[in-house]
């Protein structure tokens, strides 16, 4: 029952990731109504989910480090918030291809992905 509780969370958030894409694409007047509802939303999450790892008084992300292998901080997940949140504003770089589930997805993309997944796995492991 928890797998498929799992998974159904997860689809909902891509979901939900994927329609909040599709709306930064349109040129609709609605668009700010939607921001107003959802970046309280997502700077909430991104809070809560950097609180979870910031480091303790040896300087170690408590939810990405295990028993026998402690993680440095900045965790991956520190790294990634300053790359999407910050580091993006500031650098030139292209934009990245859709993520899109209903798209097809380049072999990039789907590796970032399966990473992702495979953090939140390892960190969920270290319980």
């Amino acid at each position: 029952m928890d797998e498929i509780l799992e998974q159904v969370l997860r689809n909902a958030v891509w979901e939900r990731l994927d329609m909040l894409t599709e709306l930064a694409d349109t040129e609709e007047q609605d668009l700010v109504t939607v921001a107003r509802s959802e970046l309280p939303k997502l700077t909430e999450g991104w809070r809560e989910l950097l609180a979870m790892h910031e480091p303790d008084a040896q300087g170690n992300c408590p939810e990405c480090s295990s028993r026998w292998r402690q993680q440095r901080s900045p965790c991956p997940i520190w790294r990634a918030a300053y790359d999407h949140l910050v580091g993006g504003a500031l650098s030139a770089r292209p934009p990245k291809p859709s993520m899109s589930r209903r798209g097809a997805e380049s072999t990039d993309i789907a590796a970032e992905r399966q990473a992702a997944v495979g953090m939140r796995a390892t960190a969920g492991a270290a319980y």
